[in-house]
């Protein structure tokens, strides 16, 4: 994969940073959102497929992103497909730090230091490139207003954005009802991103531990030998802070 286009997951963070803040909207929701952008850019570049309500990988061959490809291996590991619901909502410390410091090598964002409290080291990240942002916001806009069914990377991130809850920071308050509405009903114009955002949205409601019922996995038995899928799966381990105390980062 070619790093000349951004990722999804590069794509979503940069939707969710605030520019006049620096910090990121639903922080929470987002290291969510970032797992399930993981498995749509993996899906979109052909290294794995849905299989009902689980993820597959069907080819295991790197995509050149380290990021992207520690998740690609993680998933080859399992050895069986794993439920997206599972993998989203396992354990993913450090990936949105992961992120933001990606996108402050790349010179898309800046670290801002600052302090919490007047004691507590913090750090908050400032778009440096606002034409990245705007055409990103564009296409989004563009996908709402037209109706036009948009291209597959386009309809999944308005999906992932809609699950994160990203609408009322995109399109607030009673004027951007009807936006926040349209954002909502792109997910159905890519089956893999509504898989992902159903699942984003899942975790949320706490419906991890029951499967999504869909005409594929009706009925399927687990294969033998695979982990019960209760099992979480575990995700990118956490970055090490420098310093002798560790950095708070935006929220």
């Amino acid at each position: 994969m070619g790093r000349s286009r951004r990722t999804l997951p590069e794509e979503l963070l940069l939707l969710a940073l605030d520019p006049a803040t620096g910090t990121t909207a639903q922080p929470q929701s987002l290291d969510l959102g970032l797992a399930g952008a993981q498995l749509v850019e993996l899906a979109l570049a052909g290294r794995i497929a849905p299989d009902g309500d689980r993820i597959a990988v069907v080819v295991p061959r790197p995509t050149g992103d380290p990021t992207l490809d520690c998740a690609l291996e993680l998933l080859r590991r399992r050895g069986a497909p794993v439920r997206a619901v599972h993998w989203i909502g396992g354990p993913r410390l450090g990936l949105r730090q992961t992120y933001l410091s990606h996108l402050e090598r790349c010179g898309m964002v800046a670290a801002v230091a600052g302090q919490m409290c007047g004691v507590l080291p913090t750090t908050r990240y400032q778009a440096t490139d606002t034409a990245i942002s705007r055409e990103i916001r564009t296409r989004l806009d563009s996908a709402i207003r037209t109706g036009v069914p948009p291209d597959p990377r386009t309809a999944a991130l308005a999906a992932l954005a809609h699950a994160v809850g990203l609408g009322k920071h995109l399109y607030p308050g009673n004027e951007g009802r009807s936006s926040r509405s349209r954002l909502r009903d792109l997910i159905r114009h890519d089956p893999m991103g509504g898989l992902v955002a159903h699942a984003v949205m899942d975790v949320q409601n706490g419906a991890a531990a029951q499967p999504r019922r869909g005409p594929a996995s009706a009925g399927r038995q687990a294969a033998p030998g695979a982990r019960p899928a209760t099992e979480p799966v575990r995700g990118v381990p956490m970055q090490p802070h420098r310093g002798s105390m560790a950095r708070a980062v935006a929220h």
